[in-house]
């Protein structure tokens, strides 16, 4: 027998706030079920596998926007599918170099700091007030 789900129970299966749902809902990654006239509204239990695709699918760095393209692929579709996973893991090679290089930069103005032991000069607040 198929448990009745609500959007409370849906939240609890899928590991998300009930909020997350109805935001899903409102960005048409989520259909919202009809009211009945007494009651609750209910949803298909497919609607927890929906859910936490969108929650690995983000934890991969795709935005809702990206999510939204990639259901509406689905399944058939697995060239286009890798190509937009190409694209995001160039976005995100792109940002590692950029946080590596944000990271030396940071390492270098510490080491300064360190040699430098007056409080009165800091080699940190000097670069960054040079234009």
């Amino acid at each position: 027998m198929a448990i009745k789900l609500t959007i409370g129970k849906l939240a609890e299966q899928a590991g998300v706030s009930v909020e997350t749902i109805r935001y899903y809902q409102r960005m048409q990654l989520l259909n919202e079920p009809i009211k009945p006239l007494q009651g609750y509204r209910i949803y298909p239990e497919s609607d927890i596998a929906r859910l936490r695709f969108i929650k690995r699918a983000q934890q991969l760095g795709f935005t809702l926007k990206e999510v939204r393209e990639l259901m509406a692929l689905g399944e058939g579709h697995c060239h286009e599918v890798q190509e937009l996973a190409k694209h995001k893991l160039g976005l995100v090679e792109e940002r590692l170099a950029d946080l590596q290089n944000m990271r030396s930069a940071l390492q270098e103005l510490l080491s300064q700091c360190e040699t430098n032991a007056e409080d009165a000069h800091c080699a940190i607040i000097d670069t960054l007030g040079k234009t």
